[in-house]
Formats: C-alpha cells, structure tokens, sequence
C-alpha cells in the first residue's frame, strides 16, 4: 500500500470515529449556553426552573378569527383532544369540566386540601354560611359541576381546592372558555410532560397542538380559525430550527464562494478537494472535543463552527501555493515555522477562554482551539503526503503584480492609517461607558414580535412568568412544604392588595403535615357533626336528613390521616408537586413562581415590595431577568480578563520567537489598531458590543497575526514573493467570505461574529501591509 493510500486511511478512519461520537452527541439549543457551570444559590433557581420548572413547561395557546361561538366549539374540541394525551400534563381552557379527571382523587381528599377548613366552619353557625353559600353556587356557572357533590360536600370545600388551584387574577371568559382581555381570541394553557430542557419532547408537544387543532377545526368547518403559540418551549424549538436553518444556509454561502475562489486559483479540483480536509477535520475535531467534554453541543457552538472554514483553509491554502515552486522540504523549514507560530497565536488567544465559567463562552473557545489546531496538523502531517509532488500553482501575473505595486506604496498609507487609528482610539475613549451591552437580552434569538406575543397570551391567561420566583430551601421535605406555606401567607396579602396576579405553590397540591393535621383535627366527630348539621340547617331548603354522605366522608377524612406524596401518584398533581418541590445536594427547595397583576404594565412586578413582604420568611426572591443580567455582566467582566490574559500570553510568545522589540511592535500594533479600528467602526454605526463581539476581536488577532508575520518575514530581510502574497490575499478573501457570511445572520451571536471578523480579517491585511511591510522593500 503507499505512503499516500496510508494516510488517507488512517485519516478516513479518524473521521469515521469522530463522526461516529458526533451521531451519539447531545445537541441543545436552550439557555443553558447562558447558565453558570457553578450556580448561587440564587441561579441554582434560574437553572432549574429554566430547564425542569412548571414555567418552562407551559405553552400558551390563543384561537384567532371568526366568532366566539366558533372559537369556543373548537377550543372544547382542542381541549378534549389533547387532553387525553401523554404528551400533556394538563389543558386547561376555562371549562369546568377541565378538571374531571382528577375530580374524584379532590373530593376525596377535600378536607386535607382546603384552606376554607377550620374549626369555625364546623360550627353551627359556620356550617350555616357554608351551606348558604353552596345553595347560591348553583345558580352560578360553576353549579353544574357542583351540584352532584351538594349532599356530599354541602360546605364547598371541593370548590374551595378548585380555586386554590388555580389562584390569582383568572382570564375573562366568553361562551363558557377562557378568552383574551378583549374577547378576540379563545384561550387555552398547556402544561408539557417534557421538560423545558427536553427541546425534542418539546418540538413534538408543539407539532401534536398544531395537528390536533387543524384537525378539530377543519371537522368543526371553521376554516377561518387561526392558532397562536408561545412559551419557553416555543421559543426553544424556534430557536433550535433558526439555528439549524441559519447554520446550513450560511455555510452552503461561504463554502460556494470559497469554493469558487479556490477554483480560480488552484485550476484543480483536485487540490480543491485536498484543501477541504482540514476544514472538515477541523469542524468534526471541535464538535467531537466539545462533546467529550461537555457532555452537550449547544447549536451556537456549531453555528460558530460554520465560519471556521474561513480560518482552517487558510493552512491549506498556504501550503498550496506556497509549496508548489520551492518544493516541500523548503516549505516545512522556511514557512511552516511562520504558520505554527499563527496558529500558537490562536491557541493561546482561544485557549484562555476554556478557564470561563460561562460554559458556553468556555465551549466557543474549546471548539476554536481544537478546530484550528486539528486543521493546521492536518495540513502539515496529511497534505503533502495525499498531494504528493503535484501541488504546483499557476501565479496569475498581472494580479500578483498589482499586489506587488499597490504594496510597494503601501507604507504612503502610514499617516493617514496614524490619524484614523488616534480619532478611533479617542472615540472609544469617549464612548467607554457605552461600549458594552450588559443586558443578555441582546444574545437572545426571540425577535420582538415573538416577545410582543408571548407578552400579550401572557397577560390575557395571568400564566406564570418565568421572571419572578421565590424559592425556599429546607432540610426534609416537611419543613420545606411549612416554609412555601408561611411565604404563601405574606404572598396572599400582595394577591389581596393587588401588587401581584398570583403565584402557584407546591403546598396547593401537597400541604404540609402540620397543616393537614392542624384541618383534621378541625373536623367533629361524626355525632357531634350530626348534631351541629342538625341545627344549623333547621331553617334550611337542604334537609340535613339528606347529608349522611357528607357525615360519613368527614369522620372518613378524620380517620383516614394526611396525604402523602405517594398517594398523588397517577395524577396530575404528582407532576406539578415535583415540578415546584425538589430534592437535591443542599436539601429541598420549593419554588413559587409568580404572575404578575392584570394591571401591571409591560408585565413588571414590584420588586421591593415583594422583597419587604418576604422579609424574614427565610424564601429568597429572585427576578430570573436581573439575575441573567447580572450574571452577564459578570461573564463579560471575566472574559475581558480572560482575552487580557491571552493577549498577554501571546504578546510573551511572538517576543520570544522575534526576539526583536522593534518586530514585535510593529506586528503588535496592526493588531492592535485593526481590533480597534473595528470596535469604533461597529460602535459608529450603533452597534453595542457584547461577549461574541470579544470573541470575534479574538479571531482577529488569530488570522491577522498570520498576515503580520510573513510581512515581518519581508521586514526581517527575507524575500516576499509571488506565492507568498498570492497566498496571503487569497487566504484573506477566503476568511472575508467564511466569517463574513455570518453578518447575513438573523442569530444575534453569529451576526456579531460575523460584522467583527468579516471586516477585521480584510483591515488585519491592509494594516499590516502598511505597518510591517517595510518601505524599502520592492
């Protein structure tokens, strides 16, 4: 077998295993690439409740267009659908029927469920206001539902559990189901078996909504009828499919025109194939190291690693051209010393971002780091052997000798290149406060519309918002259910006041033993009752004669003891006490999520008043959006420091290999200058930087030091060829197109990669022609 029929295989076999580990890798699009690797207490809340909680669970779900009648009759047809879905913990559209299902399972356990239990009710004349009050109800909407439970539950304590269910400021209601605030739109409340983090289980939950409603509406003859989604859910699997679908148009673009440029240059299809090696070598190296690493590949990451073909054929490009004329050998001891120490460059410059403690930030600078290193030793170790001794490259004369000429009058450029460099860096001065954007709003994929929406279902269902959250932590699970109810009574005060909509609780659905036993123990025995039922109904329509059920279930109630976790299991409640109540490393925490009022504008909750509420309950309040922020701002803080510390490494690496103080400033300083000639320019045109905008400075620094370095060469003495310069520029455009394609992007995080590099690696090249090209030079 050759030399060259060797190489190949061991390099598909390495490609096979890579591809193999990709297949098995976990991809996400969820926030997580925005969530802390070590977690406060306080973000142990955002990351939990954005990736398990009931908030993350929920869609919202609106019916547009025709009459309410119709909107109703397809809403009840929705509902009864989904309803009976594993895919859905609950539907809910305002129907009283709604909760059925887990009717009998209530009634059974009213006594241990409702807050109206005490031991004033149980009076005679308690009894006779709560008799009363049942008799009205069933003149009310809700009366059908209660009236087969009036001589069993004369005192409404089933409809006092169905109420505590569903607390707070309620959606207006029109033909029998919840509506918007205007009446334009039937509404309905899903919950998700998925998890929020379960952006598949999501994808199918959504898909399920969209079948089932097209079907209901097309069987009800209201093709008129429209549907509107959003939610945590929504938005993630948006998200994960503007990913997708950004990542793949993006990369066919720049790969088409690199492609094509390389075909200009090569006249080889051959060698073109060649040159593609280290990019996908590259690219499938860092998804595989990340995934090794991390355990999950957020879809960011990938998309990051799109642009990585515009940096990865620069090496291919190079040896091409550069090692066609003086053959092989004269190229490893002459130029791959200068391409090594670039690529070091990149290493070190990426390498300082694995010490973040923003995973996501950590994995960008992990997946660069790999990518360009894999790429660089395939080039070095794979290509010659796989090109052999056909590498040579036609050097179109004419443009080469423009470059020449244009270069040679390069150093002209020195003053007015000065004057733009000091008005940048004296705007950047000025504009310092105003540089970065500390709100991680501007990394997110939701556009306004999609944010303006889900604000509008939001506030026509009072659904929870996953912005607001109080959160206890306990050491056993009891103890944790006796602080959700003592924070839920200075939370009831704020509901009462008006200063919030609602907030849901784990101790709604499972209250604490003391609390049961403290409602038990109000319960008479079954004479006593007998008698006290007696009196208090003499005058009554509802003869107590009739109540020997009602009797019987409460000495039941008074025997049976309190419920306990398990006997919620096969209902729906089960689902939602897990969801609020958890166990984990620092004992259990409940968490209340919520709503804001009616009211509220813009859906804003009174932080301070909430706060001064809570004060020493021992709940933690936590506004998810404040918190986000801060973390940003601290992750910010700390990769500045981290890309410092890299520029300084790599500031004491090119010093070593110059060994020339006057070398190594004048490669310094066209970086330098390009970084900030760029950020000026961005900032002019009103666009304010955030954590992708630092991580495309660094990838400026790592191809434009390529670029200085073979100017330095050409300073230091050595001749400047026409391969040399061909290969340069067409590296350069190659790089213009990979990272420049990115700016086309509607993804926040690859648009600023894209506007940062794109430009960069074009002004990387012209600076450095000016500053380190020496004036003498021919």
């Amino acid at each position: 077998m050759s030399p060259a029929l060797r190489v190949f295989g061991l390099w598909l076999l390495a490609m096979a295993a890579g591809a193999a580990v990709v297949w098995n890798s976990h991809f996400s699009a969820d926030m997580s690439f925005f969530l802390p690797s070590k977690p406060s207490a306080e973000q142990k809340v955002l990351v939990g409740q954005l990736k398990d909680g009931t908030v993350s669970r929920l869609l919202m779900v609106a019916i547009e267009g025709g009459d309410a009648a119709a909107r109703a009759k397809v809403s009840r047809a929705l509902r009864g659908q989904l309803a009976s879905q594993p895919a859905f913990v609950s539907v809910q559209n305002g129907e009283a029927e709604g909760l059925g299902a887990e009717r009998d399972f209530l009634v059974r356990y009213r006594y241990q469920l409702s807050p109206a239990v005490t031991p004033e009710r149980f009076t005679v004349e308690g009894l006779r206001a709560a008799v009363g009050d049942a008799i009205d109800t069933l003149s009310s909407p809700v009366g059908m539902l209660f009236k087969p439970y009036l001589t069993r539950d004369p005192t409404g304590e089933l409809l006092a559990v169905l109420d505590q269910l569903n607390p707070g400021d309620q959606p207006e209601t029109r033909a029998g189901v919840w509506a918007s605030r205007d009446g334009e739109r039937a509404m309905l409340l899903l919950q998700t078996r998925a998890l929020g983090s379960d952006t598949d289980g999501q994808e199918a939950a959504i898909a399920q909504v969209k079948d089932t409603f097209a079907r209901v509406a097309g069987e009800a003859g209201a093709s008129g009828l429209t549907l509107s989604l959003s939610g945590p859910g929504q938005f993630a699997v948006k998200s994960r499919a503007t990913i997708k679908a950004e990542v793949s148009r993006l990369f066919l673009f720049s790969s088409l025109g690199i492609i094509v440029v390389l075909l200009a240059v090569y006249r080889s299809g051959r060698l073109l194939a060649l040159s593609l090696l280290p990019v996908a070598s590259g690219a499938l190296a860092g998804v595989v190291v990340v995934s090794l690493v991390h355990g999950t590949v957020f879809g960011i990451t990938v998309g990051f690693g799109s642009a990585l073909i515009g940096e990865a054929v620069d090496y291919a490009i190079y040896f091409f051209v550069q090692s066609g004329r003086q053959g092989l050998k004269s190229w490893r001891e002459v130029f791959w010393p200068t391409i090594r120490l670039g690529v070091l460059t990149s290493a070190l410059g990426f390498g300082a971002l694995l010490f973040s403690g923003f995973p996501g930030l950590a994995q960008l600078g992990l997946y660069a780091l790999s990518g360009v290193v894999t790429a660089a030793l395939v080039t070095r170790f794979v290509l010659p052997t796989l090109a052999g001794g056909h590498t040579r490259v036609p050097v179109p004369g004419r443009f080469v000798n423009g470059l020449f000429t244009a270069l040679g009058q390069a150093h002209r450029l020195r003053l007015p290149v000065a004057l733009l460099a000091l008005a940048a860096c004296v705007f950047l001065f000025v504009e310092r406060d105003g540089l970065w954007d500390s709100n991680l709003s501007a990394l997110s994929t939701v556009n306004e519309v999609d944010a303006a929406n889900d604000g509008r279902l939001r506030a026509d269902l009072g659904a929870p918002d996953a912005r607001y959250m109080v959160t206890v932590t306990a050491p056993d699970q009891e103890s944790a259910l006796q602080a959700a109810e003592r924070a839920g009574e200075q939370l009831d005060r704020l509901v009462a006041d008006g200063r919030i909509g609602g907030y849901d609780s784990p101790a709604r659905f499972l209250p604490s033993v003391q609390r049961q036993t403290a409602r038990l123990a109000s319960l008479p025995p079954a004479s006593e009752l007998q008698a006290r039922v007696s009196q208090a109904l003499s005058d009554s329509p509802l003869s107590a004669g009739k109540l020997g059920g009602f009797i019987e279930d409460v000495e039941a109630a008074r025997r049976g003891g309190v419920l306990q976790r398990k006997d919620l299991d096969g209902t729906d409640l089960a689902l939602a006490v897990d969801s609020l109540l958890s166990h984990g490393p620092d004992g259990w925490n409940a968490m209340l999520p919520l709503r804001p009022s009616s009211e509220a504008q813009d859906g804003e909750i009174p932080v301070e008043q909430v706060r001064a509420a809570l004060a020493g309950s021992g709940a933690v309040f936590v506004d998810m959006k404040s918190e986000f922020d801060t973390l940003y701002q601290g992750y910010l803080s700390e990769a500045v420091s981290l890309s410092l510390a890299g520029l300084v490494a790599i500031v004491g690496l090119l010093a070593f290999s110059l060994r020339s103080a006057r070398r190594l400033a004048r490669v310094l300083l066209a970086l330098v200058l390009t970084v900030a000639i760029v950020i000026a320019g961005l900032h002019l045109i009103g666009e304010r930087l955030h954590l992708l905008h630092l991580v495309g400075m660094l990838l400026i620094v790592a191809v434009g030091s390529n670029y200085a370095l073979f100017f330095d060469r050409a300073a230091a003495g050595e001749a400047l060829d026409a391969e040399i310069l061909l290969s340069m520029a067409v590296a350069a455009l190659t790089t213009v197109i990979g990272f420049g394609a990115l700016a086309l992007s509607s993804v926040p995080v690859l648009n600023a990669v894209g506007v940062t590099v794109g430009p960069g690696a074009l002004l990387a090249i012209l600076l450095s022609a000016v500053l380190v090209y020496p004036a003498r030079a021919r």
